[in-house]
């Protein structure tokens, strides 16, 4: 038979355990980092060709004379379920209006994007 104090200790130790691996796996998910607003290059594949390809149209926008002092979408059409969006970095109030925002996004057809700054960086991927 096992003293009770020692039971307690092994009981308490798996838990630990559990809960770290958890943590872990959870933290290790691109889509979770990603949801939580840290983009963490080479993570996921789908994640990095998004981004990439939200920069490449921020810089073809960008040599064309495009505005981004409003925070505008800046495409509803990333890829299928994907848009991308432009947002201050630290978020301004005018980020939040629903005419800055993608409409596919507000609309439900698309369920995942890349936010970048006025400067073209991952400010959230989600």
């Amino acid at each position: 038979m096992v003293p009770k104090g020692k039971l307690l200790i092994l009981v308490l130790s798996v838990i630990a355990v559990v809960s770290l691996s958890i943590v872990y796996v959870h933290e290790a998910n691109p889509f979770n980092a990603a949801i939580k607003g840290k983009y963490k290059p080479g993570l996921s594949t789908e994640i990095d060709t998004m981004v990439g390809r939200a920069q490449k149209l921020y810089r073809d926008r960008k040599a064309i004379g495009m505005d981004f002092s409003t925070g505008p979408c800046l495409t509803n059409d990333l890829s299928p379920d994907w848009v991308a969006d432009i947002a201050h970095n630290p978020r301004e109030e005018s980020d939040n209006l629903a005419e800055n925002q993608c409409p596919a996004f507000l609309e439900g057809r698309a369920t995942h994007f890349v936010e970048l700054d006025l400067e073209g960086e991952v400010v959230r991927v989600k």
